[in-house]
């Protein structure tokens, strides 16, 4: 049996606002959850990784970041694949990442941000 599922941080405003936009974009073709809702463990993931950053489990495999949002919107066989693809490609990666790990650590002085949102 194939288990996809996107795994966010429930409890950050902002990580919520984007996954109601991660929702929308990809028409929730892969299941979008809040850590919060999900036997971790089962999934061979654990709280103090995905409040930090977004996973997507596919396939039995992990993708984390920017990586995951990518993956995420090419599956979703919708316009945004493009985006998803355009992600993925070499040098746009290495930005993306470095752009998702900037926006994580600066969540909570984002639009939708609040200050339990602050990572440690």
């Amino acid at each position: 049996m194939e288990t996809r599922v996107f795994i966010f941080d429930g409890d950050c405003a902002f990580c919520s606002s984007a996954a109601r936009v991660m929702r929308k974009m990809t028409k929730e073709k892969t299941p979008i959850r809040p850590y919060q809702k999900l036997n971790l463990t089962s999934l061979g993931l654990s709280e103090e990784l995905t409040s930090r950053a977004v996973y997507y489990v596919r396939d039995g495999k992990y993708l984390v970041a920017a990586d995951a949002i990518a993956q995420l919107l090419i599956d979703s066989k919708s316009v945004y694949s493009i985006l998803g693809g355009i992600l993925r490609l070499p040098l746009i990666k290495t930005v993306a990442r470095t752009v998702y790990y900037w926006i994580a650590k600066n969540r909570h002085r984002l639009p939708g941000g609040k200050p339990e949102c602050k990572l440690d």
